[in-house]
């Protein structure tokens, strides 16, 4: 008898731990180890894992981290290399995100364009990989970027629309982008800088096979020209801080909720301990957006007697429950200036308004 109780006692246990693994998500712990800026985790129910790529882990490429519950992550090789046949990037591979799309997995990223006659410092463009899994290996579809635009782009962000089409988002580099505003006659007269230079979030229309771009691009966002714009204080950081000539939108995620459409993007130096997260709100894929009262919905927490600095560049991901969940990059007084990988929960309220449960640090760093 003692020998009946004691199976069902254990069965009984094992049933209620299977079940709260299946329907609660326990909180990761922050920061992760993995060395990413840029981290993008695509949940792939084929083999019911997830999987992270990001900015670092392997030269001239992409590292590949999986997991069974976005908690303990396992460094599974290179996903991308440019040693291969149609590689038309050169150095500087940033911002990976993979797309699972009709039984194939597609890698689109950022990395700087052999094609340089003019020898610029900063000549990034986007461009897309194929591969069976999400581990890889990932062949470039093409011997170039999807398009050329006439500027240095990063940091491309797909959204594929209820009717069909399918949109890019990125980033319009800094580099040579020199713009009038306030921010800029401020930072001339106190004799900080005598230019700010910005980068803007554009979207446009992708074709369906990914091959070339639909269109022309329309202007998203961009930093605030006004200084009494609200966003324009933290917006603006890197450059009062007198860090930085660079004012940054960029690092775009854009997703649906009900009928509005948020893009949550980056603002200031991503080097720097000011890198935030704002979002902005749309009735249409292309905008026009208009920014939140509330931005930014994650920044640094050392004001507050925290030590992660520099959180940034996010994107979302959606466990088995379907929670949502912010992944992005951070620093703290401990990792010093290697960025790592952070995930907290996103939480939306009644009134449609975004909020990050975080920056957490509930690991021995």
């Amino acid at each position: 008898m003692k020998l009946y109780l004691f199976f069902f006692l254990w069965l009984f246990v094992s049933l209620a731990s299977c079940n709260r693994s299946v329907s609660e998500q326990a909180q990761p712990s922050n920061p992760l180890d993995v060395p990413f800026g840029d981290p993008y985790v695509l949940y792939d129910k084929a083999s019911d894992r997830y999987y992270m790529y990001g900015t670092g882990g392997v030269d001239n490429g992409f590292a590949v981290y999986a997991s069974d519950d976005m908690t303990s992550w396992e460094k599974e090789g290179t996903a991308y290399s440019n040693n291969q046949e149609h590689a038309w990037g050169v150095k500087d591979f940033w911002a990976p995100e993979v797309y699972e799309h009709n039984g194939k997995y597609y890698l689109f990223y950022s990395a700087h364009w052999k094609d340089n006659p003019n020898n610029e410092l900063e000549n990034y463009r986007i461009g897309v990989a194929e591969a069976d899994t999400p581990l890889g290996p990932f062949i470039d579809r093409s011997s170039g970027p999807i398009f050329d635009p006439g500027y240095p782009i990063i940091d491309a962000n797909l959204y594929f629309a209820d009717n069909g089409k399918v949109y890019m988002y990125y980033s319009r580099c800094c580099y040579k982008h020199a713009v009038e505003s306030e921010i800029s006659e401020w930072a001339k007269e106190k004799g900080l800088f005598d230019t700010i230079e910005e980068s803007w979030i554009y979207g446009i229309e992708l074709a369906a096979d990914f091959s070339r771009v639909v269109g022309e691009p329309v202007l998203l966002l961009r930093p605030p020209v006004n200084m009494a714009d609200k966003q324009s204080e933290w917006e603006s950081r890197s450059v009062t801080s007198g860090e930085v000539n660079r004012r940054w939108t960029e690092g775009s995620y854009l997703f649906k909720e009900g009928q509005t459409y948020y893009m949550m993007y980056s603002a200031n130096y991503f080097g720097g301990e000011n890198y935030a997260v704002g979002y902005a709100t749309s009735t249409h894929p292309l905008g026009p957006f208009e920014k939140s009262a509330n931005n930014p919905i994650l920044q640094k927490n050392t004001q507050d007697g925290g030590i992660v600095t520099g959180t940034g560049h996010n994107s979302l991901v959606k466990d088995r429950t379907g929670t949502t969940w912010c992944v992005y990059h951070g620093r703290t007084n401990k990792t010093g200036d290697q960025r790592l990988a952070f995930i907290d929960r996103l939480l939306i309220d009644d009134a449609g308004n975004l909020r990050v449960e975080g920056p957490t640090v509930n690991s021995k760093d």
